[in-house]
């Protein structure tokens, strides 16, 4: 079975995506943390987080779009 490069290349940017997204909510988690929940900044930081996850994947696929595989 042969994988496409495009389908790759897809793979690849979703998991950087993915592990961005995962890296930032673990050190809003960390960072933001009081007695056993998340303060306000850190509620803000996470909203920001999730913002930040959005536009990267847009990025990401209008990127992907306009590449000639």
């Amino acid at each position: 079975m042969e994988i496409e490069r495009e389908a790759i290349v897809q793979v690849v940017i979703s998991a950087i995506a993915l592990v961005t997204f995962v890296a930032a909510t673990v050190y809003v988690a960390t960072t933001y943390s009081a007695n056993g929940g998340l303060t306000p900044q850190g509620g803000t930081a996470l909203v920001g987080a999730i913002g930040l996850f959005v536009v990267l994947m847009l990025g990401a696929g209008i990127w992907l779009e306009r590449q000639q595989f």
